[in-house]
């Protein structure tokens, strides 16, 4: 049966397919598998056994899965079950086949327009004409003009081939021409129709045309020409085919479209499946439950947990930084930046001093003494034979004889206030030793303002 034949020749196609959706889950979790590792590089050999145990088990896994996709695809080409649920059936694969022939009948779509010129008109005919041509799939008309109002003439593409033309001697286009294969006249009396056009790439565009539209070449002169015929055969093929056949092959077209529609369900939904189970689940349970044994049993455990000296040097070099910031941290700590700040000192009175600056003979208000505090009066000078008295001192020379009691520089009427200044000596010449007779007018000597008077016994 052609239906069974043409479906088991499009399930075998979908192996490959599959099998690769295989390798390419296997190498995406192998490369997970390695970026999860990255975390042990510090431990080079633990990395590298622990990689090369995965590894090993999702190879084992990769046949057990393979094995198991074929078996899915051995398993659709043993039996066609044409009573499936979306299977269109044949009754309506026959009647989905009429309502596309009629579609086809009443479409007539326009494959190509252009200009051409009908190159075989003879002389007394008109020669040469240009004319617009419109070709479909059943016929090949022209026109006076582009406005396709004035039709000249149609023609049926029923049994017409194509051929090259060599062109005249004094013409510059390129030729081909339209025959039938029955021996009958294409146009008129003429055997064939000649059309012209200005390249040779128009003239090829042309023949693709027709080949669209079911007129093939008269000989296919290479291998290229004999590839578009084929590409193309799918649908002009159909122009020269028995209706009756034609009818069937698109039936058994329609069945097969149906079938294979569900196939391609059923794998796609079995596949991820299948790998999800016998692939990534048993990976996943095996790295939970069976890895750490068999890291235990491949030798010296020392061995694996061996640092490289990479990381140990790194770690070093990280120690030794750690220790310099932690000193240095300490050294930052003792510093005090705390400001301490004194407030100033009160501003010293140094209104004293300028009494001492006032010359003798003025009497400052401030240094006069108080009436409380004045000088004892001189006693008289005793008689006797030791000349005569002393006269008594110039004005001024009491005054000027002993310096005057200072005030106390300074003075705060607050009891609690600071302490009195101690006063500085006044800068005077002291007064002169008295001599025995008279007394000079110019240095008198001055009596001793302190001592008590002398009294005669």
């Amino acid at each position: 049966m052609a239906f069974e034949t043409i479906v088991k020749k499009q399930v075998k196609k979908i192996r490959e397919p599959c099998l690769k959706c295989v390798d390419m889950v296997i190498s995406e979790l192998i490369s997970t598998v390695r970026q999860c590792t990255k975390k042990l590089q510090q431990y080079p050999r633990l990395r590298e056994e622990m990689e090369r145990i995965v590894t090993t088990h999702i190879r084992e896994r990769e046949g057990r899965t393979k094995e198991q996709v074929m078996l899915l695809i051995d398993i659709e080409l043993a039996y066609m079950n044409t009573n499936h649920e979306d299977f269109i059936g044949f009754a309506n694969a026959q009647q989905r086949s009429n309502q596309m022939n009629k579609k086809k009948a009443s479409g007539n779509q326009v494959i190509r327009k252009g200009w051409l010129t009908i190159n075989n008109i003879g002389i007394m005919k008109g020669g040469s004409k240009e004319y617009w041509f419109v070709l479909t799939a059943e016929n090949l008309s022209w026109y006076k003009d582009d406005e396709e109002k004035e039709k000249k003439y149609m023609l049926s593409v029923d049994n017409l081939k194509l051929r090259d033309v060599e062109k005249g001697f004094m013409s510059s286009k390129h030729i081909f021409a339209l025959f039938n294969t029955e021996q009958r006249n294409v146009y008129k009396d003429y055997r064939q129709l000649e059309l012209a056009c200005e390249t040779q790439e128009e003239v090829d565009s042309w023949k693709a045309s027709f080949l669209r539209a079911g007129v093939y070449p008269e000989r296919v002169g290479d291998k290229e020409k004999a590839s578009e015929s084929e590409e193309n055969g799918s649908d002009s093929f159909m122009h020269s085919m028995d209706p009756q056949l034609e009818r069937q092959v698109e039936t058994i077209r329609n069945l097969v479209d149906s079938y294979m529609a569900i196939v391609n369900k059923t794998v796609r939904d079995l596949m991820p499946k299948t790998i999800m189970h016998l692939m990534i689940n048993n990976t996943k349970e095996f790295i939970f439950s069976e890895l750490l044994a068999n890291l235990y049993s491949c030798g010296d455990q020392n061995t694996l947990m061996e640092e490289s000296a990479e990381q140990a040097q790194r770690r070093d070099e990280m120690l030794r930084m750690y220790h310099a910031l932690k000193e240095a941290l300490s050294i930052i700590g003792d510093i005090n930046t705390t400001t301490v700040s004194t407030p100033m000192p009160p501003p010293v009175d140094d209104s004293w001093l300028q009494v001492q600056s006032v010359p003798a003979g003025r009497r400052s208000p401030t240094s006069s003494p108080t009436p409380q505090r004045r000088a004892p009066a001189v006693p008289p000078a005793r008689p006797g034979s030791r000349g005569p008295a002393p006269g008594p001192p110039p004005a001024g020379s009491a005054l000027g004889g002993a310096p005057p009691v200072p005030s106390r520089p300074g003075a705060s009427p607050d009891p609690f206030g600071p302490p009195p200044q101690v006063p500085s000596r006044p800068n005077r010449a002291p007064p002169g030793v008295p001599r025995k007779g008279p007394a000079s007018p110019t240095r008198p000597a001055a009596p001793r303002p302190a001592e008590a008077p002398l009294l005669d016994l």
